[in-house]
């Protein structure tokens, strides 16, 4: 399939530049294969039942963009992809010319130096004074996506772009669609007889990397770190055992748990994957999905038209634009509630 086939026309105006004033008060577009309902999502378990496993990614965002110059005196924007070694870290940087190994960024106020060993790939490989994780969230800023076009952060981001029940630091993105739950909603979700369960998925700074292959299985996806605890394998297991929905929260967590599909079920433990859903894909898990708005020509674009076919994406997409909704990272949520799997 052609790149082209997942590109729209976006408003300026409708991506979010702040999250709504509360976490549950974002709009919800509801979309089955024969309607596209307008709700909220503090109406969002009116569409759940007994018996569903809502599942969660309990990543916890990090520090991960740092502010340093060049010895020459360039700006150096840092942002983190992983930790690869004591003191070692790959990273994106975005630099006005390439730093050859044996450079060196200099951040304020730090007296040690940040070390170039390499290049590995699109990615720079350096050495931080200490552990990388540490002098991030030492030194580091909350990473905002690109399009979010502010003079650095407000006061809200730090606790906005994370979510409420946020666990296992790694990731240098949200999972934007679980920042609509606050703890309330979570727990009158539960009192309906949802089971919550959790997967970790540390979304990497890769998620910002643009498609730029015109034919779609030329992309190269950039792998992420995913951990499926057995209670929520076993949990799973059970469910789809009972003919019970399993329903994600995010398409990280959706990946994470097609990911972990060996064949017979969702194999606990950490693993490392690159798994790039696109139409034509086939569901083994999950059943239904809660997801943002995702940027055009995007993989995420092209992950949730596998799910529920690209023509009637892109009609929830235009019912979304025509009423206003907001988009991207503290935009609206959509409920996917049916796998359609059509072209």
């Amino acid at each position: 399939m052609k790149l082209s086939e997942f590109d729209y026309d976006l408003p300026k105006e409708l991506i979010a530049q702040f999250p709504s004033i509360e976490r549950s008060a974002s709009r919800l577009l509801v979309v089955d294969s024969s309607s596209l309902l307008h709700s909220s999502m503090a109406k969002f378990g009116d569409f759940l039942l007994d018996g569903d496993v809502l599942v969660f990614n309990d990543t916890k965002v990090v520090k991960a963009r740092l502010s340093g110059k060049k010895l020459t005196g360039g700006k150096a924007e840092i942002l983190l992809e992983r930790s690869v070694g004591k003191g070692e870290a790959l990273c994106q940087m975005k630099v006005s010319k390439p730093i050859a190994p044996g450079g060196f960024i200099e951040i304020a106020d730090v007296d040690r130096k940040i070390e170039v060993l390499g290049r590995s790939g699109e990615f720079y490989h350096l050495r931080f004074p200490y552990e990388p994780m540490d002098f991030f969230e030492d030194h580091g800023q909350v990473p905002l996506p690109p399009y979010i076009e502010r003079d650095g952060i407000e006061e809200i981001d730090p606790k906005r772009y994370q979510t409420v029940y946020a666990k296992n630091p790694g990731a240098v993105a949200a999972p934007t669609a679980g920042l609509h739950f606050s703890t309330e909603l979570m727990e009158s979700i539960a009192r309906k007889g949802v089971e919550i369960s959790y997967v970790t998925l540390h979304v990497g700074s890769g998620t910002f990397k643009p498609v730029r292959a015109e034919e779609i299985e030329e992309h190269e996806m950039h792998s992420e770190w995913l951990n499926i605890p057995k209670e929520t394998s076993s949990s799973i297991r059970e469910a789809k055992s009972d003919g019970r929905r399993v329903i994600c929260v995010g398409t990280t967590s959706l990946r994470a748990l097609e990911a972990a599909w060996n064949g017979e079920q969702v194999a606990e433990g950490w693993a490392e994957t690159d798994i790039f859903i696109r139409p034509g894909y086939q569901f083994n898990v999950v059943d239904a999905l809660l997801t943002n708005f995702h940027l055009p020509k995007s993989t995420l674009m092209m992950l949730v038209s596998a799910f529920a076919g690209k023509k009637r994406i892109f009609d929830a997409y235009g019912e979304a634009i025509r009423e206003g909704y907001r988009f991207f990272s503290y935009g609206d949520a959509m409920f996917l509630r049916e796998n359609i799997c059509s072209p």
